[in-house]
């Protein structure tokens, strides 16, 4: 079974490119897309034997998240429940026989990190939730979760040290995460495997000179460590600031 997740920045735009040509060479069981940029009734997209499952920001052109799937989920539930965090469309979660999938555009602490409060107590918060997810089954947390975890998931760590991404405050809340019995499971396949990223800055010429950042993630609970087959980086798939990621599993029922 084939999982990819993508922050396509901005979903509309990249339709005019190679989307729905890469969708269909990946022929996933579940592609989750971040950043769609959207309102309901701005694209009419749809591919034969997908449903869709959607979450729009109420800021129009700002964020948002969407699950295509061949396989009708159990429940689906958007966002966490907490009225702070569920008006930007960041959270999808989908419910199946085996396992939670949770697609996740986690908040940027952006410039100077003017939104690192918040974007604490959101990594505080979606952690109870996935916490409390995994009191029934295990999880797999995937998406654009803009933090890169250690110095080699960024070209340029010494640079980076106290930007957004890269601040001691965020990467410790990954390392949380991870010591609350998560897989990261790129880092569970290829645990030293430099010069792999996945977001490059449009700016100075970044991804043609390959300086980029690891921040789009497949998190599992440590319980799907027997049913994980590989986790892959696409980095020659163009259209986005981000590339693909990819995980494949097996043996979980639907």
């Amino acid at each position: 079974m084939l999982l990819v997740s993508w922050n396509v920045n901005g979903l509309r735009a990249i339709v005019k490119k190679n989307f729905e040509e890469v969708f269909n060479q990946f022929d996933a069981d579940f592609f989750s897309l971040q950043e769609t940029k959207l309102q309901e009734g701005q694209i009419d997209l749809s591919f034969e034997g997908y449903e869709s499952y959607w979450n729009y920001a109420e800021k129009k052109g700002y964020s948002g998240t969407v699950i295509f799937t061949k396989h009708t989920p159990q429940s689906v539930a958007y966002g966490m429940g907490i009225e702070a965090h569920d008006k930007e469309g960041r959270l999808i979660t989908l419910e199946y026989e085996d396992f939670y999938l949770v697609n996740c555009y986690t908040p940027n602490s952006q410039a100077q990190l003017k939104r690192l409060d918040y974007r604490m107590q959101w990594e505080a918060d979606l952690l109870n939730y996935l916490k409390l997810l995994e009191t029934q089954k295990p999880v797999i947390y995937c998406g654009d979760l803009n933090v890169a975890h250690q110095e080699i998931d960024l070209k340029n760590p010494k640079n980076n040290r106290k930007n957004a991404g890269f601040s001691d405050e965020e990467r410790a809340q990954m390392t949380n995460l991870l010591n609350h019995n998560f897989l990261d499971t790129f880092r569970f396949f290829y645990p030293d495997m430099e010069g792999i990223y996945s977001w490059w800055s449009y700016r100075f010429n970044a991804r043609k000179n390959n300086a980029g950042w690891r921040i789009d993630y497949f998190v599992v609970s440590e319980a799907l460590e027997p049913h994980l087959v590989d986790a892959k980086i696409h980095t020659d798939i163009l259209g986005s600031d981000h590339c693909p990621v990819s995980l494949e599993v097996k043996n979980l029922n639907l």
